[in-house]
């Protein structure tokens, strides 16, 4: 069905798209490598920038967003790291198993099984942005043995749910699953750069036609279709419980960097959280810190900030 995406081609495919006429496009100063893992029974890409002997550092992406997003840290970064990075489940060139939603829970197993493939036996560094941020901190208190410092870039939770609402939101569910989810399509490479560059208006035209390359794909009729399941748009039936996260940010034992932007959308939600810090003094070993002039997308907007604060945090002792 529509919206059902898998890998295609080789596994350089994605480093062969050509740039849309008239688009200046980033040209990355790192060269990534693209693999295809098996995981769980499925195909995962990840991206590899680095000497596989240098310290690992795996990134996380967010919802709606591929592996290819973390291109403009990388190339920010000053040290030699083995960088990791993967596109989730049903997002960019990753297998989607043909589900009709997606759990939370499937992306804690899904990162499990990369960690031990990458890293079998030592903890490693994780980066996460946004639903990528919110499953590494899960991660780091169920697998605390497996991380050694995480770094969470606007991964900030949700508002916490009542009992009494968990009625109303399986029927939610149950509607929204009647109806198959549909994502839009575009008439070009350069329609999709304009729409990020709407999304998110400090984007620069030359990093909105990279990520466009990355994003999408042509299909038969000649539109252009994001690589993203579209199921992805359905709702969870199940409510956030706050007392279960904190219990398991409780768990944490590495060093946690808790990173936010200066001019965020999360933040009117973090205002709306007023037992928010209570939330985070659970965790342990606690740093926070500021991108400036910079949205939700900081590692867009603020790559070179972005980088920094996560070299500074994770390089080894």
């Amino acid at each position: 069905r529509v919206g059902v995406l898998y890998p295609f081609g080789s596994a350089d495919d994605c480093n062969r798209v050509e740039p849309p006429m008239s688009v200046p496009t980033y040209q990355p100063r790192k060269q990534a490598r693209s693999v295809f893992v098996p995981i769980r029974n499925m195909q995962y890409h990840v991206r590899e920038w680095g000497d596989p002997g240098a310290p690992l550092l795996f990134m996380a992406h967010g919802w709606m967003d591929v592996s290819a997003s973390f291109q403009f840290v990388v190339d920010a970064l000053q040290r030699d790291w083995h960088v990791v990075a993967f596109d989730w489940r049903g997002f960019g060139l990753s297998a989607s198993p043909g589900q009709d939603c997606f759990w939370m829970l499937d992306y804690q197993a899904d990162l499990d099984a990369l960690l031990r493939h990458y890293s079998p036996d030592a903890p490693v560094d994780l980066v996460g942005h946004s639903m990528g941020g919110n499953v590494t901190t899960l991660y780091a208190g169920y697998r605390p043995e497996r991380v050694r410092r995480l770094v969470n870039l606007e991964g900030i939770g949700m508002s916490g749910h009542q009992p009494e609402q968990g009625t109303a939101r399986v029927a939610q569910w149950l509607d929204v699953m009647a109806a198959p989810a549909r994502l839009s399509t575009y008439v070009s490479r350069n329609a999709v750069a304009a729409r990020l560059c709407k999304t998110n208006p400090r984007l620069t035209a030359e990093r909105a036609a990279y990520l466009a390359l990355h994003w999408s794909r042509e299909r038969d009729d000649g539109r252009f279709e994001l690589l993203a399941d579209a199921a992805h748009k359905i709702i969870n039936p199940y409510l956030y419980r706050v007392d279960e996260v904190v219990a398991t940010w409780s768990a944490i034992t590495a060093p946690v960097l808790w990173v936010l932007a200066a001019d965020s959308n999360l933040n009117e939600r973090i205002a709306g959280m007023p037992d928010y810090d209570d939330r985070l003094a659970v965790i342990r070993h606690l740093q926070r810190a500021r991108v400036d002039d910079a949205g939700h997308m900081l590692h867009h907007d603020q790559p070179g900030q972005t980088a920094a604060l996560i070299e500074g945090f994770c390089t080894p002792d």
